[in-house]
């Protein structure tokens, strides 16, 4: 099943699909989490995923309240 994705989630952006993968790999640096290589997660401690996950939500939620406001700055 490596390499397989099986989410039912759509971007309704579908060229967003790079700069959320990017931001995955950015947050998961910051927090000290290792991605595997092989891009398999199914061995990741879920606690290790939910950060990653609630960090991106974090950053999503703040990028979108600074365009909102007219703020130019995105982090």
């Amino acid at each position: 099943m490596a390499g397989q994705s099986r989410s039912s989630n759509t971007l309704v952006v579908p060229q967003a699909t790079a700069a959320l993968s990017q931001m995955k790999y950015e947050v998961a640096q910051e927090l000290g989490i290792q991605i595997p290589q092989d891009g398999y997660m199914g061995f990741m401690a879920t606690r290790d995923a939910g950060a990653i996950g609630g960090n991106i939500t974090r950053r999503l939620v703040q990028i979108a309240e600074q365009q909102l406001s007219g703020s130019a700055r995105v982090r």
